[in-house]
């Protein structure tokens, strides 16, 4: 798969909502994961979203995820650039030059679903999010 990037959204427990607006708007095909389907079946998130991307027909990928509590969320800077794929090599890289000079919220390393995955803001505050999808068999 080519690296692809795309805007990230941030909602306020609305996600599911605003995504299926977004679908209906522009029309694809919207997946939707929760936190409960990512091991958080017994908490209050449990069918909030933790990832959202919808392709569309005219080649645009926009994704989003409701904002776990604990975490900022501004309306009107509620959004990352994010970066995905699985060239390993190629991600880091970015990841490195993105990084230097900013600040890491959340350090490349191997997450939860599989992937190695990083958050981090560049040194003139644009937030980024590196993904790198794990070999699938």
């Amino acid at each position: 798969m080519a690296s692809r990037l795309n805007p990230y959204l941030s909602f306020d427990g609305d996600a599911r909502q605003a995504l299926e607006f977004y679908k209906h708007v522009f029309g694809g095909t919207l997946a939707l994961n929760t936190f409960g389907e990512a091991g958080q079946a017994d908490t209050p998130l449990a069918d909030k979203i933790m990832h959202g991307m919808l392709e569309t027909p005219g080649g645009f990928t926009l994704m989003g995820a409701d904002t776990p509590p604990g975490m900022d969320r501004t309306p009107g800077t509620n959004f990352s650039v994010s970066l995905s794929g699985d060239d390993e090599t190629e991600l880091r890289g970015y990841w490195e030059k993105l990084s230097e000079g900013g600040s890491v919220a959340v350090p490349l390393e191997k997450q939860m679903w599989g992937d190695v995955f990083g958050m981090c803001t560049d040194r003139f505050g644009i937030p980024w999010m590196v993904n790198i999808g794990a070999p699938r068999s």
